[in-house]
C-alpha cells in the first residue's frame, strides 16, 4: 500500500471533539482526549484575553502579570511554569493559531502511542523545561538581561513533543515525513520572526527527549514494568531534576542578589 502523506495523522474531526460518545470511545482507545482538552483550554483562555484586550486592558495586564513566566520571579511564583503554557498573545492570531495547529498535528499521535497520563506528563514536564531554558539563559547572558525576559505560550511544551516523536518514531521505524514539516517550521521561526523565546524551545526539547528516552530505554530493571509505572517513576525523577536545576539557576538571579545586599545593608545600618 502506498504511503499517504498527512499533516494531521491521528487527529479526530471537529465533530468528534464535542461528542460525548466519541470522547468515551477515544478515552478507551487512547485517543487524543488530553490533546483536545489542552487545545480547548488554550483557545478559551485566548478568547478571554482577547475580550479583556478589547474591553478591559488593565484586566488583561493583571491576567498576564499573574500567569506569564519571568525567570527573575519564577521561584517566588512557581505556578507560572504551568500557567504560562496556556497563555498566548491576545493581539496576535498567528501565535495561538500556529501553536494549536502544531499541537493538533503532533500530539494525537503521541497520545495514542503513549496513553493519556504519560502524554500529559510529557507535555507538562516539557513545558516546565521551557521555563528552565529561560532561566538558564538568564544565567548565561553576561549582563543578566535574560532574567528580565517574560514569555508565555505552548511552544516549550510543543518542542518536547517534537523531541519525543523523533525518539519514538526512530525506535519503531515509522515514517516521520509529516512530522518533519512542523518541526522544521517551528525550528526556523526564531530566525525569521522577532520576540520568539527560542530558549524555551531548547529547554522543552531537551526535557521531552530525556523523559521519552527514560521511558523507552531507562533502567533495565524497570523495562518490564507497565508504562504507567515507568511514567510515575521517571516523571518524578525528571521533576526533581527540574526543581534542582531551577534552584541552581536561581542562585544567579540578580533579584535574589539585590535582596541579599539590601538585607545586609539593613543589618549593618540597623
Amino acid at each position: 500500500m502506498a504511503y499517504r502523506f498527512n499533516l494531521f495523522p491521528g487527529s479526530p474531526t471537529i465533530r468528534d471533539m464535542f461528542s460525548k460518545r466519541a470522547i468515551r470511545y477515544q478515552w478507551r482507545d487512547n485517543g487524543p482526549v488530553i490533546t483536545t482538552a489542552i487545545l480547548l483550554i488554550c483557545v478559551a483562555v485566548w478568547i478571554v484575553e482577547l475580550l479583556l484586550w478589547l474591553l478591559w486592558p488593565s484586566g488583561l495586564n493583571e491576567l498576564l502579570g499573574f500567569g506569564m513566566f519571568q525567570p527573575m520571579h519564577a521561584v517566588s511564583r512557581p505556578w507560572t511554569f504551568i500557567t504560562s503554557m496556556f497563555l498566548h498573545q491576545p493581539t496576535s492570531l498567528m501565535h495561538i493559531l500556529f501553536n494549536m495547529i502544531s499541537l493538533w498535528a503532533v500530539a494525537p499521535v503521541l497520545e495514542r502511542l503513549m496513553g493519556h497520563w504519560p502524554f500529559l506528563a510529557l507535555y507538562l514536564l516539557s513545558g516546565i523545561g521551557g521555563g528552565l531554558g529561560m532561566m538558564a539563559w538568564g544565567v548565561i547572558t553576561p549582563n543578566g538581561s535574560g532574567w528580565l525576559n517574560a514569555s508565555y505560550g505552548a511552544s516549550g511544551a510543543l518542542f518536547g513533543l517534537f523531541a519525543s516523536l523523533l525518539i519514538v518514531y526512530r525506535r519503531i521505524g515509522i515514517d516521520i515525513s509529516s512530522m518533519m514539516v512542523w518541526m522544521v517550521i517551528n525550528f526556523a521561526m526564531p530566525f525569521v520572526m522577532r520576540n520568539i523565546a527560542w530558549q524555551a524551545h531548547v529547554g522543552g526539547f531537551l526535557i521531552g527527549a530525556l523523559f521519552t528516552w527514560l521511558l523507552i530505554s531507562g533502567a533495565h530493571s524497570l523495562r518490564g514494568k507497565s508504562l504507567t509505572y515507568r511514567t510515575a517513576v521517571y516523571g518524578a525523577i525528571v521533576f526533581v531534576l527540574l526543581v534542582v536545576a531551577v534552584l541552581l539557576c536561581d542562585m544567579g538571579n540578580p533579584a535574589e542578589y539585590s535582596a541579599c545586599c539590601s538585607a545586609c545593608r539593613e543589618t549593618i545600618t540597623g
